[in-house]
């Protein structure tokens, strides 16, 4: 589980506890298609309302 981060202007949105393959090497997360789907359609919803800093948790 990681934790992401987007920011679009004024707006910063947070994913808690998002399922992702982390690199045994670097560290670095990769998210697959459905998440990243669903995390793009609620970081749209936060800018839509005008959130300046909105922290959500993920659900799957």
């Amino acid at each position: 589980m990681v934790n992401v981060v987007l920011q679009r202007d004024e707006c910063t949105v947070i994913f808690k506890n998002v399922p992702a393959d982390i690199c045994d090497n670097c560290g670095e997360y990769y998210l697959n298609e459905d998440v990243t789907g669903k995390i793009m359609a609620g970081a749209e919803e936060s800018v839509k309302k005008g959130a300046e800093v909105e922290i959500l948790k993920f659900a799957a």
